[in-house]
């Protein structure tokens, strides 16, 4: 294919890093059948508070209707549950399931041997610094 300049763009830039770093966590996570995303809401759910779906979307990076499927699946494999909030009954929250925290300790230690596999990569230092960088560049443009 002819130069495209691409490469020149941060928005192209960042959307190849993003999927070569998310290629090697998917595999990671492929040995326990869960996708990066169900990874991500197992995760923001293991804090130990129930999160409504706004929040979680937000909090995951998914659109709405694609969080709502992906929930569903995993209350279908009985890793995380709505319930009802108690002081708000008009909100209803999604928490991990005995199952999901159980599950997410054996995904922490999959994302941090992918971790640790783009250090010995990158470079432990140029990792650190960059997931810096790439903090203070979200934090500028909310």
């Amino acid at each position: 294919m002819r130069e495209t300049k691409l490469r020149s763009y941060l928005a192209y830039l960042l959307t190849e890093a993003e999927r070569g770093v998310n290629r090697g966590l998917a595999e990671a996570l492929a040995a326990e059948g869960v996708t990066v995303e169900q990874w991500r809401i197992l995760r923001a759910l293991s804090d130990g508070y129930g999160h409504s779906m706004g929040d979680l979307a937000g909090a995951v990076l998914m659109p709405h209707p694609t969080l709502t499927k992906a929930v569903d699946r995993l209350i279908d494999e009985a890793l995380v549950y709505r319930r009802q909030d108690e002081s708000d009954r008009r909100r209803v929250a999604v928490y991990l399931a005995k199952r999901g925290q159980t599950l997410i300790e054996r995904l922490d230690r999959h994302a941090e041997e992918h971790h640790r596999a783009v250090e010995a990569a990158y470079g432990a230092q140029r990792t650190e610094r960059l997931m810096r960088e790439l903090a203070r560049l979200v934090e500028s443009l909310d």
